[in-house]
C-alpha cells in the first residue's frame, strides 16, 4: 500500500476506507462505463485541488462545476481554479502513467472540464453590499468560465445571517442571474417555504434552476419538479438511514437527474469519514443508477449516466474553445 505523504493524502488512484487504529481498507472503485460529471464542488478547500481534478481524470468524471462564493472565498479562488486544473494534467501521469495512452494527438492527459458557478451563500448574506454585487455581476460576464450563479438560497438551520437579510440577498442574486440569462444553484434548508414562494414570485429563472444536495424526501421534492427544477443527488443518497431521499430519487424526470459531492463534504458510503473529492462521485453515480433500476446491464448503465452527463452539461457548461477532437472533455495546452 502506498504511503500517506506529508499532508497525510495517498498519493495514487485508490480508494479507501477509514478503520481503526490508523488502518485503511481499500475499496474497489465503481466500473461504471461511462463519463460522469460533479455538478458541485467547493474544488478550492480541498486538500490538494490539483490531485483530485487527476484522480477524477482517472476515475472517468468528464466535468465539475465549482462553487465560489466571494464573500467567503474572495475571487482569488476562482483564478486558482485554472492553475489546479493546468497542474492536474502532469499530476495524473505521475499517478496513472497509462494516461499518455488516452489521447495520442494531445501532449496532455483529459481532466475534467470545469466551469464555475459564483454567489454569495445564505450563511454569508449578511456580507452582501453593493460593491459585492456591481463585482458579482461583472464576473458573471466572464463567459468562459463561470456558467452559473450560486450556490444561492436560504439556510434557516444554522441562521448565520438573519432571515431577512437571506430572503433580500437571495432575491438580488436571482435578479442577476435572470439579467446574465444564467441558471441557479440552490441551497436550501428548512426554509423550503419561503424559497419557494421566492422563486415562484421572482421566477425560477428561465436558463435553469438546481437543486443542489437534495437530502429530504418525495412529497417536497414533487412541487419543485413541477415547477421545472433540475435535483441533483450527492453522498447523502448513499447514506443506510436515508432510504426516504432514494425515494425522492425515483421522482426525478430522467433529463433533469444530476450528480453532484458537495466537495469536500458528504462523502458517500462507503467512504463516509473521508475528505470528499470529486472523483467521489462515481459511487454517488453507481448508487443512483441502482436506485433507478438502470443498472441490469453494462449497456442500460451506460446509457443512464450518459443521459445524467448530458443533463450537467447542458445545464452548466456553455459554448468554449473548441476541445481535442479525440475528447468528450478538453485536454489542457
Amino acid at each position: 500500500m502506498a504511503d500517506l505523504d506529508e499532508q497525510g493524502i495517498f498519493r495514487d488512484t485508490k480508494f479507501r476506507q477509514k478503520r481503526k487504529h490508523g488502518a485503511w481498507r481499500e475499496v474497489p472503485a465503481p466500473e461504471l462505463g461511462s463519463v460522469v460529471a460533479d455538478t458541485h464542488a467547493h474544488v478550492h478547500l480541498l486538500s490538494d485541488p490539483a490531485l483530485s481534478l487527476a484522480r477524477a481524470a482517472v476515475h472517468g468524471v468528464g466535468f465539475v462545476c465549482a462553487i465560489v462564493d466571494p464573500a467567503e472565498d474572495g475571487w482569488d479562488a476562482l483564478d486558482r481554479l485554472g492553475q489546479w486544473r493546468r497542474r492536474a494534467a502532469s499530476v495524473a501521469y505521475e499517478i496513472e502513467p497509462s494516461l499518455q495512452a488516452l489521447c495520442a494527438s494531445c501532449p496532455h492527459p483529459k481532466v475534467p472540464a470545469l466551469r464555475v458557478a459564483v454567489g454569495v451563500h445564505p450563511h454569508n448574506a449578511k456580507g452582501y453590499d453593493d460593491q459585492l454585487e456591481r463585482a458579482l455581476a461583472e464576473r458573471l460576464r466572464d463567459d468562459e468560465r463561470v456558467s452559473a450563479v450560486g450556490e444561492i438560497g436560504l439556510d434557516y438551520h444554522y441562521d448565520l445571517s438573519p432571515r431577512d437579510v437571506q430572503r433580500s440577498v437571495f432575491r438580488r442574486q436571482l435578479a442577476l442571474a435572470r439579467e446574465a440569462g444564467l441558471p441557479v444553484a440552490l441551497h436550501v434548508r428548512e426554509a423550503h417555504d419561503d424559497a419557494f414562494a421566492i422563486l415562484a414570485e421572482e421566477g425560477f429563472p428561465e436558463a435553469g434552476t438546481l437543486l443542489h444536495c437534495y437530502n429530504l424526501g418525495p412529497e417536497e421534492l414533487r412541487r419543485w419538479l413541477d415547477a421545472g427544477c433540475f435535483v441533483a443527488f450527492g453522498g447523502a443518497l448513499t447514506f443506510k438511514r436515508a432510504e426516504e431521499v432514494r425515494e425522492a430519487a425515483k421522482l426525478v424526470p430522467l433529463d433533469r437527474l444530476l450528480t453532484e459531492t458537495d466537495a469536500p463534504y458528504m462523502a458517500p458510503e462507503p467512504l463516509r469519514g473521508n475528505e470528499c473529492g470529486p472523483e467521489y462521485v462515481v459511487f454517488t453515480a453507481e448508487a443512483l443508477a441502482r436506485v433507478r433500476g438502470a443498472d441490469g446491464s453494462p449497456e442500460e448503465l451506460e446509457a443512464f449516466l450518459g443521459q445524467l452527463y448530458r443533463n450537467a452539461v447542458g445545464l452548466l457548461d456553455r459554448p468554449r474553445p473548441e476541445p481535442c477532437p479525440k475528447e468528450e472533455a478538453p485536454c489542457i495546452a
